[in-house]
């Protein structure tokens, strides 16, 4: 069963979804997203684990922040979320949005994290992902960073964008229609893409943050990069010379959206990865699973 919480950090209330008994598991979301995206893999794990998926701030139910949207601030929020539980170390898991803040959360605050999973996202500008980005960076990406511009122009027509999203992210199926209605929601108003679309306008400062991460110390803990379409390996490439233990995996026929296109794909890869709180493995190449 799930339980909500409403957890203070760092000036700003975060809603949290809480599932399970064991060892902590700390799950960032992305965009379109609210803590939803993790259903699934909440179901399937909360057996062994304490499961945590919080609404990043600005983002579901958690507070409309006026900043904070850079990686730096949104892995401070992780920490003072973890510490506010009494649940660490955790593994820590991140896709899209979630990904960078989890890196960060990982190389600021290691003793906080006991496990990482990053999926389908990039790290700033650190070398590796020159092919997905030889065509330049996705075009929504320049639409949302324009100050006032994205929100002013999708009021009204929230859910065409979201929908857009979800499809794009799942291949053309789309998603489960509570699932789906859920995300709307949390996207519906000029004040709630504003939040979301803040995320997008501190990437000049969450880059900057990240490439002084990788300047002065290495990633320690045992990282499994996940990807599918359309990131595939970068996000691997990228993190291979600051990485000192590091997986890399793909999940064959699945969009950007992991944990909703192929959830048992998914858990068949976090299962032995987070059992896993011993064994070293760095992977030269990156098989697929289907």
């Amino acid at each position: 069963m799930t339980e909500l919480r409403r957890v203070p950090v760092n000036g700003v209330e975060l809603n949290v979804a809480l599932a399970g008994r064991g060892p902590a598991v700390l799950l960032l979301h992305g965009f379109p997203h609210t803590w939803e995206l993790w259903t699934d893999v909440m179901a399937g794990l909360c057996d062994e684990y304490r499961l945590i998926a919080p609404d990043l701030r600005g983002f579901g139910a958690s507070d409309r922040a006026e900043s904070g949207y850079d990686a730096g601030s949104l892995a401070d929020d992780a920490a003072a979320l973890l510490e506010a539980l009494g649940e660490s170390p955790a593994a820590v898991v991140g896709i899209d949005a979630g990904t960078p803040p989890a890196f960060l959360l990982a190389m600021r605050r290691p003793g906080l994290v006991r496990r990482l999973v990053l999926m389908e996202s990039l790290l700033g500008r650190l070398p590796g992902a020159e092919t997905f980005l030889a065509d330049g960076a996705p075009w929504w990406f320049g639409f949302h960073s324009a100050p006032g511009l994205a929100e002013s122009v999708l009021d009204g027509d929230e859910d065409r964008y979201v929908d857009w999203f979800l499809d794009a992210g799942t291949l053309g199926e789309g998603v489960r229609p509570v699932i789906r209605d859920a995300f709307t929601r949390a996207y519906t108003g000029r004040e709630a893409l504003r939040c979301a679309f803040s995320y997008y306008r501190a990437l000049p400062l969450s880059a900057a943050q990240i490439q002084q991460a990788v300047a002065t110390s290495r990633l320690t803990v045992p990282v499994m990069t996940v990807g599918s379409h359309p990131v595939g390996t970068a996000l691997e490439h990228q993190l291979r010379p600051f990485a000192d233990d590091l997986t890399g995996r793909l999940v064959e026929d699945c969009g950007h959206i992991i944990p909703l296109h192929r959830p048992d794909a998914l858990l068949g890869l976090l299962r032995p990865f987070l059992r896993d709180g011993h064994r070293a493995r760095t992977t030269v190449a990156t098989p697929p699973i289907s």
